[in-house]
């Protein structure tokens, strides 16, 4: 049975309320104690990026990338996350919000206290501050170990930051509200997975494809943030150009949360 965004009420229960904060940070203390048993999740999660960043430098320096005005550090520190994005957040998340709604968790949390939100985000902290900080490790360390000087523009690198977070979180509980279980969670990920790592300029530079081809390529979820983040890092992104990245990552957040007001469920699929 599929359910909207919309409490199903308080708990019965005698005794004071808790506040927003509180449950959040329950919510988010539980979701990190089971993250650090689960050892395929963190491999996804901390893993995974890193290596794949690793295995994109073999195939980046064999690209000519001065006819692009591109360098090493220009392509990989953006790549690297993505690669957080997709394996750290988007494809940790899917399987969370799938894991816990078979288990009846999220039907149980929603007879008490918590709103629909706040469920969601609950759930949602514990990979996306996981998530973050690895971002942030790599972003360093990468400028250090190629030698990259820091953003010319820190303040597109930090909107395209925040968008690619907020995409890859609305776009997992999208993914959720179409996966029948935890084993078809690897199926339902695969094409967001593939398409974004093939045409959303992580692994290769947009700038290969014919300028019809990259133009529809622009509009794929993480392409806008991949764009923010290399463009702002070379400098290379005007304000116009911004905006428009900010407009497309923005439509994908709106279509996602509109998917999960209309199609999410909060029980087990029958």
């Amino acid at each position: 049975m599929s359910g909207t965004l919309t409490h199903a009420g308080p708990g019965t229960a005698a005794g004071p309320r808790s506040t927003v904060t509180g449950r959040l940070r329950a919510l988010a203390r539980a979701e990190l104690t089971l993250l650090a048993r689960q050892k395929a999740g963190l491999i996804m999660l901390l893993v995974m990026p890193i290596a794949l960043t690793f295995s994109t430098s073999t195939a980046t320096r064999s690209m000519d990338l001065g006819k692009m005005g591109l360098s090493i550090g220009a392509m990989l520190i953006p790549a690297a996350v993505a690669f957080v994005l997709i394996f750290g957040i988007y494809t940790t998340l899917v399987g969370t919000f799938v894991t816990r709604r078979e288990e009846l968790v999220l039907k149980r949390l929603r007879t008490g206290e918590p709103g629909d939100l706040e469920i969601l985000a609950g759930t949602s902290i514990a990979a996306l501050a996981a998530g973050l900080v690895q971002c942030v490790v790599l972003m360093v360390a990468g400028a250090l170990v190629l030698d990259v000087e820091m953003p010319a523009n820190v303040l597109f690198v930090a909107v395209g930051m925040v968008l690619g977070v907020a995409v890859a979180t609305v776009l997992a509980a999208a993914t959720a509200a179409f996966t029948k279980s935890v084993e078809s969670s690897q199926l339902t990920i695969t094409p967001v997975m593939l398409i974004s790592m093939a045409g959303s300029g992580v692994v290769v530079p947009l700038e290969v494809f014919p300028d019809p081809v990259a133009s529809v390529l622009e509009l794929l979820p993480l392409s806008p943030v991949v764009e923010l983040l290399r463009g702002g890092w070379t400098g290379s992104l005007t304000w116009p150009g911004a905006l428009g990245a900010v407009a497309v990552a923005a439509a994908w957040i709106v279509l996602s949360v509109f998917t999960v007001k209309k199609r999410f469920r909060w029980e087990p699929r029958r």
